[in-house]
């Protein structure tokens, strides 16, 4: 189920404050990862308003650049929403379904299925987050609600277009910004759950990430799974130090 190449994407949120910041942030990615670009697939995901200077800085780095989210609708009068037709020519990836949106942005399973609809119908690669809330997996319900919110994601998507841009990442809600990382085997027997979901939809294969506190020292534990092809990484990844330990560690793990 891996793949020779693991997946690293940084999901800055909403950091960092400065456009300097955020430039400077994607240079010390680009000069820490180096030459492992070959060994690692990376991506940044910046918020929007940094996302031109970024693509600029990484400009044949070799490190791929996301949106943090979209809107699903080409255009018209939804002001504050930027759609993923935008987002074409500045980005290859874009990630939807988010806990934070979920959370925070009232968003569904319907609203994550029509952002991942418009995402790949405008030619981006998309990261699906899927994951249960801490009194879901306190009452035994990871798997049911995993499995509801990616077959409502997956829902009406074209078939031929899941298996080269859609990646899921299983993001438990209660291990995000929290310190408490879900078990390994806990997170891999989820991310096992995705792949037969998946191929139970489509009939095709995607790559599956871990999220929720994923650090240099436990990074290894993941992506060594199986199941797991790499990690959605959240505020490790706004340190360029911790996110050079990371990148070194998946390395060791796939040498």
């Amino acid at each position: 189920m891996s793949t020779p190449r693991p997946f690293l994407a940084a999901n800055w949120k909403l950091n960092p404050t400065t456009l300097v910041e955020a430039v400077d942030l994607a240079r010390a990615v680009a000069q820490t990862a180096g030459d492992r670009v070959g060994q690692v697939e990376l991506a940044l995901f910046p918020p929007f308003p940094w996302l031109l200077s970024v693509a600029g800085t990484l400009q044949a780095k070799g490190i791929g650049l996301g949106a943090q989210d979209c809107y699903w609708e080409p255009g018209g009068a939804y002001t504050g929403e930027v759609s993923a037709a935008m987002l074409s020519s500045l980005c290859e990836w874009v990630i939807v379904g988010h806990s934070e949106r979920r959370q925070h942005f009232c968003e569904t399973d319907e609203t994550v299925n029509r952002k991942a609809a418009a995402a790949l119908s405008a030619g981006l690669k998309v990261i699906i987050c899927v994951g249960e809330r801490a009194e879901q997996f306190d009452a035994g319900e990871t798997e049911t609600v995993v499995e509801s919110q990616l077959r409502a994601a997956l829902r009406g998507l074209d078939r031929d277009l899941i298996p080269g841009r859609v990646v899921v990442a299983y993001e438990p809600v209660w291990a995000i910004g929290t310190g408490r990382n879900a078990d390994p085997g806990h997170a891999g027997r989820t991310m096992e759950l995705a792949h037969t979901v998946v191929t139970s939809e489509s009939g095709a294969s995607v790559r599956m990430l871990y999220g929720g506190s994923v650090k240099g020292d436990n990074v290894a534990s993941y992506v060594g799974l199986a199941a797991c092809d790499g990690c959605l990484v959240g505020g490790a990844s706004l340190d360029s130090e911790e996110f050079s330990r990371m990148i070194e560690a998946v390395v060791e793990v796939g040498a």
